[in-house]
């Protein structure tokens, strides 16, 4: 790495200096994606002539791409170019996949365009939240759950912009527009990021040294006693990106007036981000000081919780299958009611993840282990994508209707059972969970530390 970019974290007692351009460009990149992703069901469903659950697995299969190729952008970023370098690099890469999206509406441009942000995103989302971590040193590493709160806000707060005004570009104006704006943001996610290169710690890439540290007994230790962690965690991904898939088609189904205004079925999940943006606070600041006046809350332990609460937010959108399944056609609030526990658990689950992976994993394999975090999502979304592909295989086999949400009926495509089988999913993920946490023996490793 050149000298001319600081190599270890100052020693301040407060924040570092290139926070705010992180936060800035994760904001604006998840912008980028979520706006994307809003649409991806729907669009699949009405412009390409896709069934619901095929649409729903060709979405789940790409989540699992996004979040298994950071497994290779860690190995490249930690042991060849640095966090930095590959930040930037992919990014590029990820703006000609939003391009690709933009000027081509068939289904070889949607294959060309989310290839290319599934290899951008590769190299982008295992390395952001590590290179937030290698900003703090000795001094500050008790800042550490904050800065990793407040990183995840920013997430959520650029998605939810995105899903209230991308689904609405897509309706009104076309699909060009709809991908077009999330590359625009894309573009300004890099050059915030650019603008920042002499405000941040770029810790060298570790080349051979890398390698055999991730082969080391110790390597291999944290490898291994995290990927137990990981298994379990993959099962609430399997649900919590449903939102954008399952949850959109759910919605087609439901009476869409809330508040005295007709929602589009891809806005309601802007809540997810909305309520994120709320808990955050309420928890760090409120929820969490007052749970610790009785008892400790480890990372660990909001974890177990919070997947316990995903079982049920689970449960709602199985209730609300039952009704349509009767002809019934319930309002979205019900819906909307589902989104406070998911959100709630979300909150419990992946803020502590962030914190925990990187302060489990040995310094120089912070990308690495933070992608292998990446990887657990990625193998939820497969296997919702699987679960999905299985039930397109049953409709036809049935000869049910193809699910398209303005043509067929809403009955005719309501599946209770598949909801519930997610809600079982995650009570055995979180029983466990609790099994795995209890044997567990933490070690941890900061950057400027001898740990």
């Amino acid at each position: 790495m050149a000298a001319k970019y600081r190599e270890a974290p100052a020693e301040i007692p407060g924040y570092p200096t290139g926070i705010p351009f992180i936060v800035g460009n994760e904001a604006a990149e998840r912008f980028s994606f979520w706006g994307m992703v809003a649409i991806l069901q729907q669009y699949m469903m009405t412009h390409l002539s896709m069934s619901e659950p095929q649409a729903a697995a060709y979405v789940h299969f790409f989540f699992s791409w996004v979040f298994f190729l950071p497994l290779f952008g860690g190995v490249l970023a930690d042991a060849f170019l640095g966090k930095y370098r590959t930040i930037i690099f992919l990014s590029i890469v990820y703006c000609f996949g939003h391009f690709a999206l933009a000027v081509d509406e068939t289904r070889l441009g949607l294959f060309i365009g989310l290839t290319l942000i599934a290899v951008g995103a590769g190299g982008v989302k295992p390395c952001v939240a590590a290179h937030v971590g290698d900003q703090f040193g000795r001094s500050n590493q008790h800042l550490l759950p904050k800065v990793f709160a407040w990183f995840y806000f920013s997430t959520n707060f650029g998605a939810l912009f995105a899903m209230f005004l991308i689904p609405y570009l897509l309706h009104e104006v076309g699909p060009w527009l709809a991908f077009g704006v999330p590359g625009i943001l894309m573009l300004f996610s890099t050059v915030v990021f650019w603008l920042g290169r002499h405000r941040f710690v770029h810790i060298p890439p570790g080349g051979m040294a890398s390698v055999r540290e991730t082969f080391s007994p110790e390597g291999l230790r944290a490898i291994r006693s995290l990927t137990l962690f990981y298994v379990a965690v993959a099962a609430f991904w399997s649900l919590g990106n449903q939102i954008s898939t399952t949850w959109v088609a759910q919605a087609n189904r439901m009476d869409l007036v809330f508040l005295d205004h007709e929602w589009l079925p891809e806005q309601v999940q802007a809540l997810g981000p909305t309520l994120v943006l709320v808990f955050v606070p309420l928890f760090g600041y409120v929820i969490y000081p007052l749970v610790g006046l009785v008892f400790p809350l480890t990372a660990l332990r909001k974890i177990s919780i919070g997947l316990f609460v995903a079982a049920i937010a689970a449960a709602i959108p199985a209730v609300i299958d039952t009704w349509i399944q009767a002809g019934e056609k319930p309002n979205i609030a019900w819906q909307m009611l589902a989104y406070v526990p998911l959100t709630a658990a979300e909150v419990m689950v992946a803020i502590p993840f962030l914190e925990f992976s990187y302060t489990q994993a040995p310094k120089r394999m912070k990308s690495l282990v933070m992608s292998l975090y990446l990887v657990a999502i990625a193998a939820g979304n497969l296997f919702a994508s699987a679960v999905n592909f299985y039930y397109d295989k049953q409709r036809e086999q049935a000869g049910e209707p193809a699910g398209d949400p303005y043509r067929v009926e809403p009955a005719q495509l309501a599946r209770p059972e598949y909801f519930w089988f997610f809600a079982g999913l995650l009570l055995a993920a979180a029983f466990g969970f609790i099994v795995i946490a209890r044997l567990y023996r933490p070690r941890t490793y900061v950057q400027g530390t001898d740990g």
